[in-house]
């Protein structure tokens, strides 16, 4: 049921070619354009401040990503979320190393708390921040495995309202009441830069076409998860693994997706 309702996700993001307006960060700009052509999306990276809101009001979703914050980076962000909320457009917050230092921390909890965000992606170390837990990261890397921020995940879901996916060697996604864990995905990709980023790219597409938040994560996740398998069946290095990963979205269909989804209710 879920697979089928996964390739339907897919196949309208292919015939609607949402546009995805990107606030991100310098490192991932190039892979995240490309993974998500390769999926069937159209990015645009967009960040000044002359234009963000003519930019985010054109979009399908908008995706804010913290990874390397600067101020005038930061009024963009909010100028782009204020004109999305006028038009309904969904909103994806990517917290990148929330809980490293406090700019970091408290610019991602004022995205949060001022905006009405309707996905969050990151990491356990970044939603545990994000919750106010006492935690640590090692520079924009996890130290916790995603069981420790389920519970947390799902009251921050709850507070917020909005939609909280926990990514790592298995991903929790939960609106507060509903829950699934989703065990696609491969070791390569935590050892490729960009790939968590571009989780959150993908979950911007797919929440484009996809109204109901949790089934649209779900979706991205599992797609994005199932490709990473696939780019790593020759056992490649993390370089040649970076390109196989675009070629894995790009053959990505129904008929693969019913094949090897492996989600649970959590």
């Amino acid at each position: 049921m879920i697979d089928r309702m996964i390739s339907r996700m897919l196949d309208t993001l292919r015939q609607k070619r949402p546009l995805v307006h990107n606030i991100t960060n310098f490192v991932v700009m190039n892979f995240t354009a490309n993974a998500l052509l390769s999926l069937g999306a159209s990015p645009v990276m967009a960040h000044a401040p002359e234009e963000v809101e003519e930019m985010a009001a054109l979009a399908g979703a908008l995706v804010i990503n913290i990874g390397t914050l600067s101020i005038p980076w930061v009024d963009s962000m909010f100028l782009a979320a204020r004109a999305a909320e006028k038009r309904s457009i969904p909103i994806v917050l990517d917290p990148v190393g929330a809980g490293a230092t406090r700019f970091r921390t408290e610019t991602a909890r004022r995205l949060l708390d001022e905006l009405p965000i309707t996905v969050v992606r990151g990491n356990a170390s970044e939603i545990l921040a994000l919750a106010g837990e006492t935690t640590g990261t090692r520079g924009v890397d996890a130290v916790h495995g995603t069981e420790a921020a389920r519970s947390v995940a799902s009251k921050l879901a709850e507070k917020s309202n909005t939609v909280v996916a926990v990514t790592g060697v298995e991903d929790f996604v939960t609106d507060g009441l509903r829950g699934y864990i989703i065990s696609n995905g491969h070791a390569l990709m935590s050892r490729v830069t960009g790939t968590g980023c571009a989780a959150s790219a993908i979950t911007g597409a797919f929440c484009a076409v996809e109204p109901d938040a949790l089934m649209a994560v779900t979706g991205a996740l599992v797609t994005f998860g199932l490709a990473g398998e696939r780019a790593a069946r020759s056992n490649p290095r993390p370089g040649t693994f970076q390109t196989l990963l675009l070629d894995a979205l790009d053959e990505m269909d129904g008929t693969i997706l019913q094949e090897g989804v492996r989600i649970r209710i959590a």
